[in-house]
């Protein structure tokens, strides 16, 4: 997965997801959920290469870290629970495709049991 066009592919297909545009006309922000919808995947649309941060734990963080150079800590966000992946084919677009259903489900393990009731998850 090196692409926008992959990425947006793969955010899709997860339940009640969306995209917007909250920040400016670059930064694409995949969201979870209804009224009040949690972000769990951000990316620039024309960075190049393609990167998106996603949200894990910290040891799920630190352990992808130290073994792939492609993975840093969130750009501009919470370093202890987001991470930034380079999409340039260092990380294996299994463990990526992972992440970010990871990503997704720690977003939706946060919301309250009437918000996830709601969406049916």
């Amino acid at each position: 997965m090196q692409s926008i066009t992959e990425l947006r592919a793969a955010c899709a297909a997860l339940p009640h997801s969306h995209e917007t545009f909250p920040f400016d006309m670059t930064t694409l922000v995949f969201k979870v959920g209804g009224e009040g919808a949690k972000m769990y995947a951000l990316t620039d649309v024309q960075g190049d290469p393609v990167t998106v941060s996603l949200k894990v734990t910290p040891e799920r963080g630190e352990e992808l870290r130290a073994a792939f150079p492609a993975v840093t800590p969130g750009y501009h966000l919470n370093k202890r629970h987001w991470i930034t992946v380079t999409l340039d084919g260092r990380v294996p677009d299994e463990l990526l495709r992972e992440l970010i259903v990871g990503s997704h489900a720690l977003v939706v393990r946060g919301m309250t049991r009437a918000q996830r009731t709601g969406l049916g998850l």
